[in-house]
């Protein structure tokens, strides 16, 4: 049963995750976080964090990692394939219907009146993975603001917008800055 459960939670995250992996993070959070509670909200973020830092798609590597934790690898498999599946279907249906029909004005209507609800859902993740780092899911209020995560935060968007330096060394400062200040100031 869990298997199933795998399959169709990842099949409808990979169906309805238009505009790529980012865009996949809230159907994905409804999933694991919301409906099954497969995972916290915490673990869902650092989900998202390994996501990141491993070689392919977000949402393939959140299907990989949430069915390897839930059913081993057999799981892993499973989860895996339910996501990818959509899309293998869905693009080689598109690109015979592009092929055939490209000249029609339809087909170019429709990729842009997903533009935007594609944007909403990069930003509803965005907005859900900060205040999970910010505030731990709990009561968002000046007094539970993690400060530390909000000045590394600041001090890496700075350094992504205003220097060349590559993300994956922006991403080793941030873990630097935590660890550091953990060290420091919470295992005293």
């Amino acid at each position: 049963m869990i298997y199933l459960q795998l399959f169709l939670s990842f099949l409808q995250t990979g169906l309805f995750s238009f505009g790529g992996g980012y865009a996949s993070l809230p159907l994905i959070r409804d999933q694991v976080v919301t409906k099954h509670a497969w995972l916290t909200m915490s673990e869902f973020t650092d989900l998202i964090t390994i996501s990141q830092m491993t070689p392919g798609p977000i949402a393939v590597n959140s299907a990989t990692f949430v069915g390897m934790k839930i059913a081993g690898p057999a799981g892993a498999l499973i989860a895996t394939a339910g996501c990818v599946l959509p899309s293998c279907v869905i693009v080689t249906v598109i690109a015979w219907l592009y092929f055939k029909y490209k000249k029609l004005d339809v087909m170019n209507d429709v990729l842009s009146a997903l533009r935007p609800a594609v944007v909403a859902m990069i930003a509803a993740a965005g907005v859900s993975v900060l205040v999970s780092a910010f505030w731990g899911g709990g009561e968002i209020s000046l007094a539970a603001t993690k400060w530390v995560l909000v000045a590394a935060f600041a001090v890496c968007f700075v350094l992504l917008r205003k220097t060349k330096l590559s993300p994956v060394l922006v991403m080793v400062l941030a873990g630097v800055i935590n660890t550091v200040y953990t060290l420091a100031f919470e295992s005293a």
